[in-house]
């Protein structure tokens, strides 16, 4: 692979995730926390109106509008317009082209510290390893199988990763979290300047990777009213097993709903605020090992 010329630093791409917000204006107002000798670095506020509203969007989840073309009638959504808008000045055809996209969120799941990664390359993987080296509490979540590698802000560039962070409660900011943030961000700048240096020093190590399966709803009635909340042994269990028969929700009479797979299951994004109106009351992953080297 060639060397990385330029890396794309983001944060409200939701505009009520504070933490990504405030990292980058503080990586503005102090770029030497970010420099690198051997590429250079770029920031972005993915969503300004939002963020002057303090919304997740105006009119579309701007994570999910890097892959409309144009003609559509969605042309006239800001979160549309906003994403062309991005992808015109940094995707692999703008005007300055970026090799590396670092995209930052905060759930109010119990994700902890968490990296998003749509490909499972060789490049990905170590690169993911060498983090896990680093912060061994970090966990990675492959999206790969979601369909998500092409409409999220990440996908503009060659390669991307996303860091999500949490439990932090929208329109708030979480100072620890906020702290790893920052330290995974430059752990991902010092790996990317050794790559490029041919420095790598990687000893072969298992990487475990928590694979997209599929995501589940909650349980509604015919006119699209929910019937059950998550089960309260499974709120803030994100990466722990959910086995078959498991208590998954639980109804507003107090029944319990078991989950009814045939595998064992490790649900992640239990219960986020933003993916009711999404229908999803969390995603289920495969946990898998891989040696890296």
């Amino acid at each position: 692979m060639n060397k990385i010329k330029r890396v794309l630093i983001a944060g409200g791409t939701h505009g009520n995730e504070l933490n990504g917000i405030y990292a980058v204006r503080k990586y503005e107002r102090r770029p030497e926390l970010i420099h690198r000798p051997s590429f250079e670095t770029l920031t972005v506020l993915g969503n300004p109106r939002a963020i002057e509203a303090g919304v997740r969007y105006i009119d579309k989840d701007l994570n999910r509008c890097f892959d409309i073309p144009e003609g559509k009638e969605t042309d006239l959504d800001y979160e549309v317009r906003r994403a062309r808008e991005i992808k015109n000045q940094f995707g692999q055809a703008g005007q300055t082209p970026v090799d590396f996209a670092i995209d930052q969120h905060g759930t109010d799941s119990n994700a902890g510290l968490m990296l998003i990664l749509d490909n499972l390359d060789c490049f990905t993987l170590k690169l993911a390893a060498y983090l896990s080296y680093r912060q061994p509490e970090l966990k990675v979540y492959s999206s790969a199988a979601s369909g998500r590698s092409q409409d999220s802000l990440r996908s503009i560039a060659r390669y991307g990763v996303g860091i999500e962070v949490g439990p932090v409660a929208h329109g708030t900011l979480h100072a620890e979290l906020f702290q790893k943030t920052e330290v995974l961000v430059c752990a991902i700048l010092d790996y990317l300047e050794q790559y490029n240096s041919n420095t790598v020093s990687l000893e072969e190590t298992s990487l475990t990777v928590y694979q997209h399966a599929n995501a589940v709803d909650y349980p509604k009635g015919k006119n699209g009213e929910i019937q059950a909340m998550i089960h309260p042994r499974l709120q803030f269990k994100d990466y722990e097993a959910l086995n078959p028969g498991d208590p998954m929700f639980l109804t507003f009479d107090g029944d319990a709903i078991a989950y009814q797979g045939s595998t064992t299951v490790y649900p992640i994004f239990i219960n986020e605020a933003a993916y009711y109106e999404k229908g999803i009351a969390m995603y289920l992953t495969q946990k898998q090992q891989f040696q890296v080297s």
